[in-house]
C-alpha cells in the first residue's frame, strides 16, 4: 500500500483527489495539508511514500517547498500537481527534487498512473517539461535563479515586497533586490510590464 499525503489550499481539490484515489486498492490517502508549513510538519512527524503537492499555496510553497521536503525526507517521492504551465514550471520542479509534474487539467487516469509510476521509483514528466530540460535556457526567465523565479511568481500574483518577505522569510530589502534583478534580467521597466511578460509566457494561472 502506498501512503500518500495531499497538500492543496483548496479543500474541494483535496476532496476530489481523495475520491479519485479511494477507487484504487493500492493507494491510500493518509493525511492532507492546506498549506506548505502544515505539510512540512506532517512529513516530519509521519512516514509517507509520496506527497502530492500544489505549486502555489499559503506559507512555504513552490520550489522552496520541494527543496525543504527533500531535505527533511530525502526518500519521499514528490508529485507536483499544478495549474502552472508544465514547460515553465515542470523542469524547475524536477531539478529541485520532484519526481513528477502533472497539470491539474489532466484526467484521473493520468493522475493515478503518475502516482503509481513515481511510487515505483520512476519519474513522470510530460513532453513540454522534457523538452524544456533538454533545451536548457531558451527564454529570458529561464536565466532567473529559483529564488528570483519565486519572487516573480508572487509579484505577478499581486503581493507586495512586505508580503513576499513574510511568505519567503526574507527581508523587504532582499525582496526589492530580487525584484530589481528580475526586471534587469528580463529587460523590463515596471511590475506592470512584468505581469504582461508573465501572461505572454504563461507563467500565471
Amino acid at each position: 500500500m502506498t501512503r500518500i499525503v495531499l497538500a492543496d489550499d483548496h479543500k474541494i481539490v483535496r476532496d476530489g483527489l481523495k475520491r479519485i484515489l479511494a477507487s484504487t486498492a493500492d493507494l491510500q490517502v493518509a493525511d492532507e495539508a492546506a498549506d506548505g508549513d502544515e505539510l512540512v510538519r506532517l512529513v516530519r512527524a509521519n512516514d509517507y511514500d509520496l506527497a502530492v503537492i500544489d505549486m502555489s499555496m499559503p506559507g512555504l510553497a513552490g520550489i522552496d517547498l520541494i527543496k525543504r521536503l527533500k531535505r527533511e525526507r530525502p526518500d519521499l517521492r514528490l508529485l507536483v500537481l499544478s495549474m502552472h504551465g508544465e514547460s515553465q514550471y515542470g523542469a524547475r520542479a524536477l531539478k529541485a527534487g520532484a519526481s513528477g509534474y502533472l497539470n491539474k487539467d489532466s484526467a484521473a487516469e493520468q493522475l493515478v498512473g503518475a502516482i503509481r509510476k513515481i511510487a515505483a521509483g520512476g519519474v513522470h514528466i510530460g513532453e513540454a517539461a522534457a523538452a524544456s530540460l533538454v533545451a536548457g535556457e531558451k527564454s529570458p526567465h529561464d536565466a532567473l535563479s529559483d529564488r528570483e523565479f519565486e519572487v516573480l511568481r508572487l509579484l505577478v500574483e499581486g503581493l507586495g515586497p512586505t508580503q513576499i518577505g513574510e511568505r519567503l522569510h526574507l527581508s523587504v530589502k532582499t525582496v526589492s533586490t530580487h525584484k530589481t534583478r528580475i526586471l534587469e534580467k528580463l529587460k523590463l521597466g515596471s511590475t506592470a510590464e512584468l505581469v504582461r511578460y508573465a501572461l505572454e509566457h504563461k507563467l500565471v494561472e
